[in-house]
């Protein structure tokens, strides 16, 4: 009889306590053993700002005061921006949307991930950053979140604003259709 009750107590314990998040051995099982991507994010108050815009990383490490890791599964999506500043003001401006992958992708090396990632968008500068911007707000706006885009805009996005033509707007039908066809075996 003790042998039974002792189980019904821990179970009652075990929904009492608060959910915790996963440890990374337990997220790299679930993804298969497939390596995760890790993204390094810092801020450094007047000088340097490394940040995602947009992205659900599966957890984040916090490893000082400056300084964290963002862990993503494979396949998702994620925008980083870095701004950098001297005395005289900005320096640096950049945003890049990128894709975790998988050890059978073609992937990028790309400084501060690691293994690598996807390049679907870079842009370089303020003309460039802030157009950017505008178009994740403006997804944004349309109540879809930027990670469910397709890629095939992030790239074609990222070729207009690097060729100077005009960018293609998301609209919901794309959306639609890209969720369709992403549905179909």
């Amino acid at each position: 009889m003790n042998a039974s009750a002792a189980p019904a107590a821990n179970t009652a314990t075990a929904a009492a306590s608060p959910p915790t998040a996963p440890s990374l051995a337990v997220l790299a099982g679930q993804a298969g053993n497939v390596p995760l991507t890790r993204v390094s994010l810092a801020y450094i108050e007047p000088r340097f700002k490394l940040y995602l815009r947009f992205g659900e990383p599966a957890r984040t490490l916090q490893l000082d005061r400056w300084r964290r890791c963002a862990v993503f599964l494979p396949r998702a999506m994620f925008c980083r921006i870095r701004w950098q500043a001297n005395d005289y003001g900005t320096i640096r401006w950049q945003l890049m949307v990128m894709q975790a992958g998988t050890p059978l992708d073609a992937l990028q090396r790309i400084p501060g991930v690691r293994p690598g990632a996807r390049l679907l968008l870079h842009a370089e500068g303020d003309a460039s950053v802030r157009t950017g911007l505008e178009r994740i707000d403006a997804i944004e706006a349309l109540g879809i979140a930027p990670s469910a885009v397709s890629p095939a805009y992030w790239r074609t996005l990222g070729n207009r604003l690097a060729a100077r033509l005009p960018l293609p707007e998301y609209t919901a039908e794309r959306h639609a259709a890209w969720l369709a066809g992403k549905a179909l075996p």
